[in-house]
């Protein structure tokens, strides 16, 4: 093959030029095999080049031959390339390409042209198309958000972030879970915390909610509206079964609660609504976690939304009645038992109220839904995706992901989720601690089916083995660099970039080629942990280089090309963070 010392254009994409050396090469080995896929990927080690094929070993089968066999063939049919010093085969049949020294650099001109657009794609389709919605978090709002819910937040907005930047039109919703008896429970919870506050001696029910902030929206109410909403304790518990039943005794404060206040109930049961989810939406808002829609589970009853469902079900067959309630035959699509979505009292189950949320969101004309679960609801999958499919929508629209319990540890031991009295750590305690960055940095550092460790030492560490500050370290790096250099960054686009010779250099350089083909298949698995652990690979590359070459030599033209190089990798650094809700600090 002949080699050039022509630079390549700006826009050279290797990957793309080496795909169309091998696709002409096979139109001439096997033109029957035209249209197979080819891959290339870049070896462990450096000394076998800048990318590898196995499309030897991919038509071995086909052409019965064997594939190095198949891949000295090849090789000879490869088109001449200015941008290719050298084909070798290695192993049984890897066909492994060394970019020239311009062809290898040539990614920081495009970098430096794209700008914030370097790894932006546009949607393809396949198994997502354009309009994509993720749904996260979606916590009751019966109290702060805790560390658990904070990862769901986390992952779920890089996710959305990162399927936006990779070309796909997101809509990121949360589904408020305002109608049934959980937001009822907070209610009659605060109204009994509110009569304690005159004297109404009532024993607190040991399974409704007992954090303080039930206690404060009971003295909310107290400043607010004085005695109105109090009732003697013997009236409150003239309706309360005597039982050794807790969920019954509850149940009966709920009625008790409903019968007294009358009318006065839905304030108290809005009050405590609103307040939660206020302080859920400022919680989430602190955190760089935005939605476009906010869903509530009330709408689909006062619409009428959940009885259409189930009536769409029942006739499709798949309801049937036992003992006066409604059954969805959940069996017949993998559950492991039936479900009620209707009981004998008329009421609607949760389970009711999912599945015409779905259908509504199928109704919205959304071509991929997303769902972010906890782990703690792996069953419900097959019981929601079933009862789409008996609801004639199609079920492989929605994809549903399940994010892994957090374990907090401090000094090497691990700190207690809650205590006795009802109060656990909170997502808000958490992002005051360690801050906002090391929060979302380290809900990213295991994959999101992974339990996760969170080392609370760590996260507050300034130094390199904390992630998070070895990332943004490398960016401040790069920021101070060009402000000691107080040069127009917007000449470095053009930089002679021929200085760049050593291998830590080619390094850096491959590094940041990596990042759009990165950014699809992050987006394509449902997988923003793998932009933080390219995003520390990337960091090490570039701690690595600039503590072997010096940035500001004298030599002008070493130094515009190096500074273009360390202009490129800020440009992806930040781009990265961004992605993933972390900041991006000019010093620190």
């Amino acid at each position: 093959m002949a080699a050039s010392s022509a630079k390549p254009a700006v826009a050279f994409d290797a990957r793309q030029h080496l795909t169309g050396l091998l696709r002409s090469a096979l139109a001439s080995v096997a033109p029957a095999q035209g249209l197979a896929d080819i891959v290339l990927e870049r070896p462990k080690q450096a000394s076998h080049g800048d990318f590898a094929s196995n499309l030897a070993m991919q038509l071995a089968r086909e052409l019965k031959t064997a594939p190095r066999q198949i891949a000295e063939r090849l090789v000879r049919e490869l088109p001449a390339s200015p941008h290719v010093t050298k084909v070798d085969i290695a192993g049984a049949g890897f066909i492994n390409f060394t970019l020239t020294p311009a062809a290898r650099s040539a990614v920081v001109a495009t970098v430096l042209t794209a700008g914030d657009d370097f790894g932006r794609g546009v949607a393809r389709t396949g198994r997502m198309t354009r309009r994509l919605q993720v749904e996260f978090v979606s916590a009751n709002p019966t109290g702060p958000l805790h560390v658990g819910h904070g990862r769901g937040a986390a992952y779920g907005a890089s996710l959305a972030s990162l399927l936006a930047f990779a070309g796909y039109e997101v809509t990121r919703e949360y589904y408020v879970n305002d109608a049934g008896r959980q937001m009822d429970i907070l209610a009659v919870s605060t109204w009994l915390r509110y009569l304690e506050l005159f004297d109404e001696p009532i024993a607190f029910p040991p399974n409704a909610y007992q954090g303080g902030y039930v206690r404060e929206m009971a003295e909310q109410i107290k400043q607010a509206h004085g005695d109105r909403y109090v009732h003697p304790a013997e009236a409150v518990l003239a309706c309360v079964p005597e039982t050794d039943d807790i969920e019954a005794r509850l149940d009966g404060f709920i009625l008790a609660g409903k019968d007294l206040l009358g009318e006065d109930w839905a304030y108290v049961h809005s009050h405590v609504l609103s307040e939660q989810l206020a302080d859920c939406r400022a919680d989430l808002e602190e955190f760089g976690v935005h939605f476009d829609v906010w869903f509530s589970e009330r709408s689909l009853y006062d619409t009428g939304m959940v009885a259409r469902a189930v009536a769409k079900l029942e006739k499709s067959g798949h309801i049937y009645t036992q003992d006066g309630a409604k059954w969805f035959q959940s069996t017949a699509f993998g559950d492991e038992k039936d479900r009620v979505v209707q009981r004998d009292n008329g009421i609607y189950t949760y389970f009711a109220s999912d599945i015409a949320y779905h259908l509504n969101k199928f109704e919205r004309g959304f071509d991929k839904v997303i769902d972010v679960w906890g782990a703690d609801h792996h069953g419900y999958i097959p019981r929601v995706k079933g009862a789409l499919l008996a609801s004639g929508a199609d079920a492989t629209k929605l994809d549903v992901t399940l994010v892994q319990f957090v374990s907090l540890f401090r000094d090497g031991q691990k700190v207690s989720m809650s205590t006795r009295s009802g109060e656990y750590v909170t997502l808000r305690q958490l992002r005051q601690e360690v801050g906002n960055d090391a929060c979302r940095f380290f809900y990213m550092l295991r994959k999101c089916d992974q339990a996760l460790d969170f080392d609370l030492d760590l996260a507050k560490s300034q130094s390199n083995d904390n992630p998070v500050y070895y990332v943004q370290y490398a960016h401040a790096r790069i920021c101070s660099v060009l402000a000691q250099w107080e040069g127009d960054a917007a000449t470095l686009t053009t930089a002679d970039l021929s200085p760049l010779q050593n291998e830590s250099e080619f390094a850096l350089c491959s590094r940041l080629a990596e990042y759009p083909e990165l950014v699809q298949a992050a987006a394509r698995d449902y997988a923003p942990h793998s932009l933080a652990f390219y995003l520390k690979d990337l960091a090490g590359d570039f701690h690595s280089w600039y503590n072997a070459e010096r940035v500001l030599v004298d030599d002008v033209a070493t130094r515009a090309a190096r500074l273009a190089l360390a202009l490129a990798t800020r440009q992806v650094l930040r781009s990265g963070l961004s992605l993933l809700g972390v900041s991006q600090p000019m010093s620190m």
